[in-house]
């Protein structure tokens, strides 16, 4: 493992124990929405709801904006000096604002709009609960969209000035705040026609609270911008900034579209489709946001230096290190929803209003959707290494390429397969997207080589042989979820699964000699000894 590896490797461990924290508190959250809210109507216009802000948050934020300006401060920090990224910044900034500023003006008040023509004009489908509530709550959740669409792009620029872990920590407060609110719901018995409403108040306000944290880190790191100057003399960044994010955002904006053309068919399917792909797709965020999102925010910086400086061996080496690491953890992760999935249903979701039918409805989406974990983990180090290189066009076309794949084939399997259609098309579309990228960077002499490939295979080779035993060990004996009624035994037996499948995974793992594990245990053993 040569000295930059090590420092790429180091670095994403504190970001991911913030992230680790966050999405913790994630996981309490699904538990606490399925058990006030349950699996049907209710979660469904909520999770529609929340779609809309997050879709800005993606586009805006932390997604193609964001990204594109990592290698523009780079590029202005080394020619003009920190002066110069402050006052850039401002205007940024500023031109953000007043565009999300109309953006949640004009949603806000189409919102209020709709809400009055449906309910003149509108069939049985549009005055249906789950969407004359997610229209109701549109109005309370955009300002959110304005406060972290700015949150993520001050996130981007904290995060070249290699602050890693305290904008990660910010995340937490969006999840404890949920969780406040729906314990209070939960404790006092609300109904969720009460709940909902409070919780559209509460998220913006966690929005503001980040957005202020998130200025707060960038004074003490000697970047904040320099509002009170001319902004409007450095207006040409903006120029720069929307032809890098313009492709980025185009293809942000088709994979958000793709994802409401989801959520959208779901709907569809009944009031199940969505609060089922809804609540997975958290706990497959879990693995994503641990090790993927933080190690991709990293290697942006990392390789956007090495761009900056010229400097393609470094870059290469950096990908095909990464492209390894998630593999050897996220592939186990994946295994572990696939042979475990309705096990852990069981414990995050099943009790209050969410019923053993919200649980079947959610299994086969589990399972398509665990089996591309190390597809949509993989997708977040593979692309800096074009964003760095500020080539943004190139992952624009094949987004859409994806996209159109994933379209199609969610109206081919959405029928025999329903709900696990559509997760079983957003897999299949990621491999494409994954496969795509890699034949252009071999191409383009910065593929991450054969070995990377085999370490890959070897990975998913071992994770599968170690859950499959560990499954097929209980289902030998008996074992299982099911027998047990208390959450305290249910949670310490999925502990005990979990443990003994990750010992006999690293047994395995060594026993192969997987360079990973070595890697791993040589830099721990490094920071423990510092400790």
């Amino acid at each position: 493992m040569s000295f930059q590896s090590g420092k790429l490797l180091k670095s994403s461990f504190g970001t991911a124990a913030a992230t680790f924290a966050s999405r913790l508190c994630g996981l309490l959250r699904v538990r606490l929405e399925a058990t006030v809210l349950g699996g049907g109507v209710w979660a469904s216009a909520w999770g529609l709801a929340l779609t809309i802000p997050n879709m800005f948050r993606r586009l805006l934020g932390e997604g193609a904006l964001g990204t594109a300006l990592i290698p523009l401060v780079a590029e202005i920090e080394r020619r003009e000096g920190v002066d110069a990224v402050r006052r850039k910044l401002a205007t940024v900034l500023i031109a953000l604002g007043v565009l999300l500023s109309l953006i949640v003006l004009v949603i806000s008040l189409a919102a209020l709009g709709s809400g009055k023509w449906i309910a003149l004009y509108g069939n049985e489908f549009w005055r249906s609960a789950r969407i004359t509530q997610m229209i109701r709550l549109l109005p309370l959740l955009m300002p959110y969209a304005f406060f972290i669409c700015l949150t993520g792009v001050i996130g981007a620029v904290l995060n070249y000035a290699k602050i890693f872990v305290r904008p990660a920590l910010t995340a937490l407060l969006f999840n404890l705040f949920m969780l406040a609110g729906l314990g209070a719901a939960w404790l006092g018995h609300w109904s969720p026609e009460t709940v909902l409403p409070f919780l559209a108040v509460l998220t913006p306000a966690a929005g503001a609270i980040q957005l202020a944290l998130m200025l707060w880190m960038l004074s003490l790191c000697g970047r904040y911008p320099r509002f009170v100057s001319v902004w409007w003399s450095d207006r040409e960044i903006l120029g720069k900034l929307w032809r890098l994010a313009l492709p980025g955002i185009l293809g942000y904006g088709a994979l958000q579209m793709s994802f409401l053309v989801d959520r959208s068919l779901a709907v569809a399917l009944g009031d199940r489709a969505v609060p089922a792909l809804n609540y997975v797709d958290r706990v497959i965020d879990l693995p994503i946001g641990i090790f993927a999102v933080s190690l991709g925010s990293v290697l942006m910086s990392a390789m956007s230096r090495a761009a900056a400086e010229g400097d393609r061996e470094t870059m290469r080496e950096q990908l095909a290190f990464s492209l390894r690491h998630v593999w050897f953890l996220c592939a186990p992760l994946a295994a572990g929803v696939v042979f475990f999935h309705a096990d852990i249903l069981r414990v995050l979701c099943l009790g209050g209003r969410y019923t053993l039918d919200d649980l079947r409805a959610a299994r086969m989406v589990a399972v398509f959707y665990g089996m591309g974990i190390p597809f949509f983990c993989s997708l977040k180090v593979i692309l800096p290494a074009f964003y760095a290189r500020k080539q943004m066009k190139t992952p624009f076309y094949v987004s859409l390429a994806a996209i159109t794949v994933n379209i199609t084939l969610n109206l081919v399997l959405m029928w025999p397969l329903r709900q696990g259609g559509i997760a079983l098309a957003t897999v299949i579309s990621s491999l494409v997207n994954n496969g795509v990228l890699m034949t252009i960077l071999r191409r383009q002499g910065m593929g991450a080589g054969w070995r990377t490939a085999f370490s890959a295979l070897r990975s998913a080779a071992v994770a599968a042989v170690s859950g499959g035993a560990v499954w097929y060990g209980l289902h030998r004996a008996g074992i299982g979820l099911a027998g047990y009624g208390g959450m305290g035994a249910n949670i310490l037996l999925l502990a005990g699964i979990a443990a003994a499948f990750g010992i006999l995974y690293v047994g395995i793992s060594a026993l192969v000699r997987a360079p990973e594990l070595r890697e791993l245990a040589s830099l721990l053993r490094r920071r423990g000894g510092r400790g």
